[in-house]
């Protein structure tokens, strides 16, 4: 039985044009230059085990929709660790560490830490994650087992960065976070250029072939400016760009939509965990503040019923194992597919060749595990 009934609840929550989108190559490749990203795609392509991901078709999706192509790249199959994270952290690790074994940190949604643990585990070297008191405990464990330090931190995210600032600075650990701030920004790049290898994957993948439309999951921005950075350096010619929010943290739209980068006061916690962040980084903004064409924001609704399907070829051909930040694409794109003033406006149609970016596997086990047995 298929789970993608037309629901009321399959809409775009907010939409925004960026009044200021302007696309300017050189100027995205001076904020995250080339020597550095192709030193990442070098060091990690070279590391063991590793293997490019899947870039699947959707064709079931496509046709339900009515377009021509919908590609989805999927993250799941990415290292041991299930995520697009495991490019960034670990590498940035790897760039910072000497002959002298030091302390990393980091504050972390999940994916992220599990990285640093891991880029930490790799070369002999202790760390302690931050989580929030939001983060599950089967996220927890999954970095303990890395053999880092948990600590929790009562609050939100917002909260468990700021513990692993102040305590960081009072024990000398080297911070290896995917959040830039001022006078914190080469390991914010560092961790950006990790993640540029998935569009380098995609440039041979897709013999060199461009696509009429992306859609980026964005948090704190890293992601979707890594993406945009990826598509500057190697396809000439450049997709539409869509971020996709959950709609109780909309803080890259309400940033574009007021050009300025402000912050999101969030009263509740998305499922999607991962993107539940009040406010864009400082390295990302740069990038996204004119490189991005619209911005939409989804609720949790269908997230639930997206996994599933995934994992049931409602999608495509083969069975898809996502998790909730793999989700947001899908949701938006068959959203926006509803609302015929949207899709106008954003020039989806019959042509159209889509890219998704499933940037997570089942990272969560227990909550994946209660998803399809509910279902």
């Amino acid at each position: 039985m298929s789970f993608l009934k037309e629901h009321p609840e399959w809409i775009i929550s907010s939409f925004v044009k960026n009044s200021n989108f302007k696309f300017k190559k050189k100027k995205i490749l001076n904020i995250l230059p080339p020597a550095l990203i192709d030193d990442a795609v070098k060091s990690i392509s070279s590391w063991e085990n590793y293997k490019t991901t899947p870039l699947l078709k959707l064709n079931k999706l496509r046709k339900k929709l009515s377009l021509k192509e919908i590609y989805y790249k999927d993250e799941s199959k990415r290292f041991h660790l299930k995520s697009f994270k495991a490019l960034g952290g670990a590498y940035a690790v790897k760039k910072i560490s000497g002959k002298n074994k030091i302390t990393v940190s980091t504050a972390t949604a999940g994916n992220h830490g599990k990285s640093v643990a891991w880029g930490a585990k790799r070369l002999g070297m202790k760390c302690v994650i931050f989580i929030s008191e939001h983060v599950s405990e089967c996220r927890a464990k999954s970095i303990r087992k890395l053999g880092a330090k948990i600590i929790r931190v009562k609050g939100n995210y917002n909260n468990s960065l700021k513990e692993c600032i102040r305590q960081s600075k009072k024990n000398d650990w080297k911070i290896v976070q995917d959040v830039s701030w001022k006078n914190y920004e080469y390991i914010p790049k560092l961790i950006m250029a990790g993640y540029c290898i998935m569009i380098k994957e995609i440039f041979i993948q897709n013999k060199k072939k461009s696509f009429s439309h992306v859609f980026l999951q964005a948090g704190v921005g890293g992601m979707a400016a890594a993406v945009i950075a990826g598509f500057a350096r190697y396809f000439k010619k450049i997709p539409k760009i869509i971020i996709v929010e959950p709609d109780k943290a909309e803080s890259v739209l309400k940033s574009i939509r007021n050009n300025k980068s402000v912050k999101f006061k969030i009263s509740k916690e998305s499922i999607m965990g991962g993107m539940s962040c009040g406010e864009v980084s400082q390295v990302p903004w740069k990038i996204l503040k004119s490189s991005v064409n619209f911005c939409v924001s989804i609720s949790d609704y269908m997230v639930k019923s997206v996994i599933f399907s995934m994992a049931k070829k409602d999608f495509s051909d083969v069975k898809i194992e996502g998790g909730e930040c793999a989700t947001p694409g899908i949701i938006a794109l068959k959203s926006i597919c509803f609302n015929k003033d949207i899709k106008k406006k954003i020039g989806i149609n019959k042509n159209s060749k889509i890219l998704l970016f499933g940037c997570e596997g089942a990272t969560d086990t227990k909550m994946y595990n209660k998803i399809m047995k509910k279902k």
